[in-house]
């Protein structure tokens, strides 16, 4: 067992990783035991330490984490607290070390998790049940487990795009689908054996159709994805299309009696769509034109280039969630696109870009490597990254969310430190920012916030420790501003920033929301650096359960108990927002109920469902989050 000056020498030279977890530990509270949940499950990792009485104070000069000993005054009852609830709370007894330590005579204490055996495994919460109550050890954080980490536990499981449609047959198949297989295929290697098999044997060949216990042949997920006819997938996945959808501005959705400036919703065979995807993009992006002195043409400037763009479609076909019912977005912006689509990356967000993948839907994958339509080692987005980079362009960055099961792909329509951004940069002198600093600027200036992740984005070479202390220097200046903590911290414009900014502005003669990128720390103003504005008030409205409501809601209200059918809450929950706009605190003032339960029983699912939305979806813990409904077009 590794001793508590071993751990805070570990924390000091790395900060928290996958071993280690320091923690205040005034008492055992669910963030503790959901840590060892996440120990004792993660596979291959061995268990791991959490170091109680341990608070990170700064940084050194060198940019190292400073962790010092905060001295814990009851350690007989978190002793005792910890090993009750290990032996009671799980499904399975854990039974952790647990050893009180002195540190610069301060109380600490050590406790080591073993991986559990796996016999037992999925460890999880019992009264929470699968796969909810069970955690996964993914990078420094615990993340709460879904139906796509079963398989990890579960050696024999196979992947869900194997598994067989019910209601599917062969005349579900698009034969122009099979037919474009089959010419891809042959470019790739016009040997392939599979080529001479016809159409039935081809498709068990690529387990895109099976036998029923019948014998009649029926269709798999991959089958009935990747080669399916519009009206097959309209009758048996309905939710399964790509919507392309135009914002006007940089922000999802102010007006929501306006909500969209177009949208077009595409349906059909996937490898099919991969164009009629790309095709829609292109034709809309937005092009910019430079006209020089003496020149009577316009030039068009370097745009994201088609097989950037190509990529992130593609990545987000194969490695979507089939399990969850809603569909791709592309949302085009005035400054940027956004590619989401259902599914987090199984892919700890630490390693995105080194080689190597793993595949949620891996029978989807082979066939769009198989054809070149995706790239085959793991390496998309490190391609990306230098396709952008060639054409002068931002680096693209990636978001991948557990909680909300989605991955998003943001491109900036964005030159890299052009001509406009040098002379706004200007204005930032005496900070003496590296490069990556001067680029999470413009990102926050762009966007209206960075996280630690997106910043390493922005140079691939950066680690976690210098991401953080970069962030940090920027926060001390008063450049940023940390909002949240640990997993959820991000960074939006500090005081600093917003003078220089609106300096800036004026000195190169723009007004506000006037300099034709649309950007974001104008448009919305600062009302995303602070708690303090109307939005968030308490003492409004929005915030009582008086006359502003609604009669039927109020009444509805009213009539709540103590214990609420969770249908009934969920249909209230969705008509408030269709009201207004409300935040998480607001919901819970309205409705007499903790915002914790609010959140985890109610909006986190009605989220996933597409019944509610967020109002700032590029940054979900934004202090100014709230949540409405999505109305159809």
């Amino acid at each position: 067992m590794i001793s508590a000056q071993e751990l805070f020498e570990e924390l000091n030279a790395g900060d928290e990783g996958l071993r280690i977890e320091a923690k205040r530990a005034s008492d055992v509270g669910k963030s503790i035991m959901e840590t060892i949940c996440a120990f004792a499950n993660e596979p291959d990792l061995d268990g791991g330490y959490l170091l109680l009485g341990a608070v990170r104070k700064g940084f050194d000069e060198n940019g190292f984490p400073v962790y010092e000993p905060e001295n814990i005054e009851n350690p007989d009852k978190i002793q005792t607290d910890i090993a009750n609830q290990c032996a009671s709370v799980f499904n399975v007894r854990i039974r952790p070390q647990i050893e009180t330590e002195v540190i610069d005579g301060k109380t600490v204490i050590v406790v080591k998790v073993d991986e559990a055996p796996l016999s037992q495994k999925p460890v999880y919460f019992e009264k929470r049940g699968l796969p909810q109550g069970a955690y996964r050890r993914i990078g420094p954080s615990d993340q709460k487990c879904t139906e796509d980490d079963m398989p990890v536990f579960y050696s024999s499981a196979e992947s869900f795009d194997c598994s067989i449609v019910k209601g599917s047959s062969l005349d579900d198949i698009d034969e122009n689908a099979l037919s474009y297989y089959r010419r891809l295929r042959e470019k790739v290697n016009p040997n392939a054996e599979e080529l001479t098999y016809d159409d039935t044997n081809l498709l068990l060949a690529l387990r895109a159709c099976e036998k029923d216990k019948s014998g009649k042949y029926v269709l798999t997920y991959t089958g009935l994805i990747v080669f399916g006819k519009t009206m097959a997938l309209r009758r048996l996945m309905p939710a399964l299309r790509v919507d392309y959808i135009r914002v006007s501005g940089n922000r999802w959705v102010d007006n929501p009696d306006r909500r969209f400036e177009s949208t077009i919703d595409m349906r059909g065979a996937f490898i099919l769509l991969v164009n009629r995807a790309l095709n829609a993009i292109i034709d809309d992006l937005p092009r910019g034109f430079e006209l020089k002195d003496g020149s009577m043409q316009a030039s068009t400037p370097i745009n994201i280039p088609n097989d950037t763009l190509r990529e992130a479609i593609v990545n987000a076909f194969i490695h979507r969630s089939f399990r969850v019912n809603q569909p791709i977005q592309i949302i085009r912006y005035s400054n940027r696109l956004e590619i989401i689509n259902p599914g987090y990356s199984l892919k700890s967000p630490e390693h995105l870009g080194e080689p190597g993948s793993e595949l949620r839907n891996q029978y989807i994958s082979s066939i769009f490597h198989e054809t070149n339509l995706a790239e085959t080692k793991g390496s998309g987005i490190n391609t990306m990254r230098e396709q952008m980079k060639k054409a002068k362009l931002m680096p693209p960055t990636f978001e991948s969310n557990r909680e909300t099961n989605k991955f998003t792909t943001r491109l900036l329509f964005h030159h890299l430190l052009g001509k406009d951004d040098i002379e706004w940069l200007s204005a930032f002198p005496k900070f003496e920012l590296n490069n990556e600093q001067k680029l999470a600027l413009i990102f926050v200036r762009e966007l209206g916030a960075i996280d630690n992740i997106t910043y390493r984005q922005l140079n691939s070479d950066i680690t976690t420790r210098k991401a953080t202390f970069d962030l940090h220097l920027m926060c001390k200046e008063g450049l940023f501003e940390l909002k949240g903590q640990k997993r959820n911290a991000y960074y939006v414009a500090g005081q600093e920033f917003i003078r220089l900014n609106s300096r800036a502005d004026k000195e190169n003669g723009k007004a506000d929301g006037e300099n034709g990128r649309a950007n974001g720390l104008n448009s919305r103003g600062s009302d995303l650096n602070s708690r303090g504005d109307n939005l968030n008030s308490r003492d409004d409205d929005l915030n009582s359960r008086g006359d502003s409501l609604p009669l039927e809601l109020k009444e509805r209200i009213e009539r709540l108990g103590k214990r609420t059918n969770p249908q009934e809450m969920e249909d209230l929950i969705v008509k408030l927002c269709d009201w207004n706009p409300l935040s998480l605190n607001e919901i819970a003032i309205i409705l007499n109920r903790k915002t914790p339960s609010i959140r985890y029983l109610y909006l986190n699912k009605l989220i996933t469902q597409g019944k509610i939305f967020y109002t700032i979806p590029e940054m979900l813990n934004h202090p100014n989050q709230k949540y409405t409904t999505k109305k159809k077009q």
